[in-house]
């Protein structure tokens, strides 16, 4: 279903769980959000990450409201 070359695609569900996220947390930068889950397993656990997967890239979000 997902392609195998280039950056690998995000499931909707788990952009729908970090926009929750972000407003539960009052994180009002998609840059900022990137950054905390490379450290808050909280919110890793949320988005069902495991914790050597890397986190995304904060343009998925501008590209996902589009």
């Amino acid at each position: 279903m997902y392609s195998h070359t280039g950056r690998p695609s995000i499931p909707p569900e788990r952009l729908l769980k970090s926009m929750i996220l972000m407003a539960l947390y009052s994180v009002r930068s998609d840059r900022l959000f990137c950054e905390t889950l490379d450290y808050n397993i909280l919110f890793r656990w949320f988005l069902d990450m495991s914790l050597d997967e890397r986190s995304f890239d904060h343009s998925v979000f501008s590209k996902n409201r589009d």
